[in-house]
């Protein structure tokens, strides 16, 4: 099932209102409380911070999830693909 996950490669983010995010292309949830989400996604790692932060839907067979609650910040760490020898 991880091989069907990887087959989309992209990622959006949408904040509302800085209360709520969706987030596609996720392939697992790291750790999660109510300051701090750690995911891992297609384009590599992202940490979201806030307050009373819940995940209100995570689906991780289409790659969706959506958090609720104060939304700080949200930084992201770059997937780095080893080199293919040919």
């Amino acid at each position: 099932m991880a091989d069907e996950r990887r087959d989309f490669m992209n990622q959006n983010v949408i904040v509302e209102n800085r209360n709520k995010v969706t987030i596609t292309g996720v392939e697992q949830v790291e750790s999660f409380n109510e300051n701090i989400i750690i995911l891992m996604t297609v384009k590599g790692g992202m940490t979201i911070k806030g307050e009373g932060l819940n995940v209100g839907k995570l689906n991780l067979d289409d790659g969706n999830v959506k958090i609720d609650g104060i939304i700080n910040g949200i930084f992201t760490t770059i997937r780095i693909h080893p080199r293919r020898e040919i």
